[in-house]
């Protein structure tokens, strides 16, 4: 036999170079439907793309998946890229996948809707969970870039409408990956040392990639564990971020954010000029109505005659207690007679005054009253009870 004879590795092996050489394989773009969507400890990414009419394998290493924006998963229409090779050992071809991007959207935009909606579901966005924005802070607290045109802009505004408020800058980079854990540690710095009663964060305006920093779950749930309100100032009007829907308030931009941040210093001048003629006003009033109370004081007949006064009240306490006086004797001497009336009646119904006009009781030898003769027997010993002492004596006979 002289054909040359080759072991499974040596034609695995020598597809996968075809397939690694193969210039279209070696960089291709897939569209298919996510299914089989796994991720293993190791990081890697597992999953199939399918169609109505075949599916393809896929591995997604972690350094590459490190780098997706968004949260793949199944049923999803996506685009993969990467290169089409086999694994010498099982002999299965599979997609190398370099990346992945939703069909039809930017995969910021999926991303983007997939945090909304999680931090929606948990109520971070809930109305009554928002803080009241102070009124007249004190000590402001901006986390933004200290290079930017937004913090120049905040500042001039906050200094001409509140000077008195103190400003304090904690510089954070607002784009790029070291952006989210600079800017939610500058805000949980905040709380932590309490250095303010306001914090704003923010930038100017920018493409969706350099405002991502803002739509960083990590910024998100910085200023919503903040105990120090927080004015999301991301961008222009058009612009809106996870930020936004997670802060106390969200100003349209960073300008906007120090007009809402405290009150116009002319605004309260004119506030405190419109108080003070109020306050005197009432004086005023108040002043009058003392006078008149004074007035009608002096005219009192007591005032102005105390003396008098008590005179009249010494005599009409006198004859009062003289009544008083008349009353009680009388009481007590009505009192009296009743109680004579009824001690006679309840000495007359005494039996001691019944045995002293010659009655007598008698008792049988148990203590109960005799009170017919059949109730006796000869022989029987009764006890006699007189007004002055007792006799016993002996039942002879009885009718």
């Amino acid at each position: 036999m002289s054909e040359k004879i080759y072991s499974v590795s040596e034609i695995n092996q020598m597809i996968k170079q075809l397939l690694d050489r193969d210039t279209v394989l070696s960089r291709v773009y897939i569209k298919g439907e996510l299914s089989n969507y796994k991720i293993y400890p190791s990081g890697h990414h597992y999953f199939s793309i399918k169609d109505k009419e075949a599916s393809l394998r896929c591995v997604m290493f972690r350094r590459d998946a490190g780098a997706l924006r968004f949260k793949p998963e199944n049923g999803m229409l996506v685009i993969a890229f990467g290169r089409v090779t086999v694994f010498p050992r099982d002999g299965q071809y599979q997609l190398y996948c370099s990346g992945i991007t939703p069909d039809g959207v930017g995969d910021l935009h999926v991303a983007f809707e997939q945090l909304k909606e999680k931090l929606l579901s948990e109520g971070l966005f809930d109305l009554e969970k928002k803080k009241p924005i102070p009124k007249y802070p004190e000590r402001i607290a901006i986390v933004t870039s200290s290079a930017g045109a937004a913090l120049r802009d905040m500042l001039r505004i906050l200094c001409k409408r509140y000077p008195i408020a103190k400003i304090i800058i904690l510089p954070v980079r607002v784009q790029g990956v070291e952006a989210p854990p600079e800017i939610s540690g500058a805000i949980r710095y905040a709380n932590k040392f309490a250095i303010a009663d306001l914090i704003i964060t923010g930038r100017g305006g920018g493409s969706i990639e350099d405002l991502w920093a803002f739509n960083d779950e990590r910024v998100a749930r910085a200023i919503f564990e903040s105990e120090i309100p927080v004015i999301s100032a991301v961008g222009h009007e058009p612009d809106v971020t996870i930020s936004d829907f997670v802060a106390d308030l969200r100003a349209a931009t960073p300008s906007n954010a120090a007009e809402l941040a405290v009150p116009d210093k002319a605004e309260l001048t004119e506030y405190l000029k419109t108080a003070e003629i109020r306050m005197s006003r009432a004086l005023g009033r108040r002043t009058e109505n003392l006078r008149e109370k004074l007035r009608r004081y002096a005219e009192n007949r007591v005032l102005k005659s105390p003396l008098t006064f008590i005179e009249d009240r010494r005599v009409l306490l006198d004859y009062a207690q003289e009544r008083l006086y008349q009353f009680s004797s009388n009481m007590i001497s009505r009192k009296k007679t009743e109680l004579i009336k009824l001690t006679a009646a309840l000495d007359a119904m005494s039996p001691l005054k019944v045995l002293g006009r010659g009655y007598s009781i008698a008792q049988k030898a148990d203590g109960s009253l005799l009170k017919k003769s059949s109730d006796t027997a000869p022989g029987d010993r009764l006890n006699i009870i007189l007004s002055e002492g007792s006799v016993t004596c002996t039942v002879t006979d009885g009718e």
